[in-house]
């Protein structure tokens, strides 16, 4: 059975991965990447717009499902070689984290929610996948819907 995971990055480097179909987490490490497997769920975060920003925008940015293949090295030059790992994104909105707080068992409740993305890339329910996909208007496809 697929799983569902929460991603953090800005919108800048969610769109970069929504256009090239793939995802990144956590400045490029593998071992995050390893975590998730084909069919898995994935859904963005992003706390800016720009990386290291102060144009806050808490909103879910990215929705899709991890594609076969394990996690593989992109030279983007410079010296940078972050892991990767493709991704077959939905269409969707960008929809804002403020709405929907009370309803997730993410932020249960929690004034201090935020403190767990610091980790760049955790488990969230079925439950809460559903309830952000269709803040994004999202349809995941059937095949990896949790049973």
């Amino acid at each position: 059975m697929s799983r569902a995971f929460l991603a953090v990055a800005s919108a800048e480097h969610v769109e970069r991965g929504r256009v090239g179909g793939f995802m990144q987490v956590c400045h490029g490490k593998r071992a995050p990447l390893q975590r998730v497997r084909p069919g898995d769920r994935v859904v963005y975060y992003s706390p800016t717009v720009s990386f290291q920003g102060r144009d806050r925008l808490q909103a879910f940015t990215a929705i899709g499902v991890v594609k076969d293949g394990e996690p593989y090295p992109f030279d983007m030059g410079g010296g940078f070689c972050p892991f990767r790992r493709d991704v077959a994104w939905v269409a969707a909105r960008v929809a804002p984290i403020a709405p929907l707080l009370a309803r997730l068992d993410l932020s249960s409740g929690s004034p201090s929610w935020g403190v767990r993305l610091r980790a760049g890339l955790l488990a969230i329910s079925d439950r809460d996948l559903e309830t952000i996909a269709r803040a994004m208007g999202a349809a995941l496809p059937a095949a990896v819907r949790a049973a």
